[in-house]
C-alpha cells in the first residue's frame, strides 16, 4: 500500500513540475535545468529572466488540508536548496549573477498556479 502511495505522490509532483515549467515558460522566463540533484540535494528548476538565475521549488497539492504549498518548504529544505544552487553556480560557472529563490504552488484540483517571487532569501545565510 506505501508503494502506491508513493507512486501517486511522485506521478502528482511530475505533473505539478511540468504545470509550474510550462507556467514559468508562458510568463517569459526561460527553463534552463530540471530535478537537478546532487548528492546533497534537488532543485526543482533552474530559470532565467535573462537577469537573474531563479532556483524554483515546486510544491504541488490536491487541497489545502495539510496548509499550503509553500508552508512545506520549511528551513532544511530552504538549506538544501541553498546549497544546490551554490553547487550548480559553480559546476555552470555563474559567478557575478542575481540569484533568486522562489516557489510556484500548483494545486492540482484545477491546475491553477501561485507564483511567489523571492519567497526566501537564504543564499548567503544558509551555507
Amino acid at each position: 500500500m506505501i508503494g502506491i502511495r508513493k507512486k501517486r505522490v511522485n506521478a502528482h509532483g511530475k505533473q505539478g513540475e511540468d504545470i509550474a515549467a510550462k507556467y514559468l515558460e508562458t510568463h517569459g522566463y526561460r527553463v534552463l535545468d530540471r530535478n537537478f540533484t546532487t548528492d546533497i540535494g534537488e532543485v526543482d528548476i533552474f530559470a532565467t529572466d535573462e537577469r537573474t538565475l531563479i532556483a524554483v521549488e515546486v510544491k504541488s497539492r490536491l487541497s489545502l488540508k495539510y496548509g499550503t504549498p509553500a508552508e512545506a518548504v520549511g528551513h532544511e529544505k530552504v538549506k538544501k536548496i541553498s546549497q544546490v544552487t551554490s553547487q550548480y553556480i559553480k559546476k555552470f560557472r555563474l559567478f557575478n549573477i542575481p540569484v533568486r529563490f522562489d516557489v510556484v504552488e500548483v494545486y492540482l484540483n484545477d491546475n491553477t498556479v501561485n507564483h511567489i517571487e523571492n519567497a526566501f532569501d537564504c543564499y548567503l545565510n544558509c551555507r
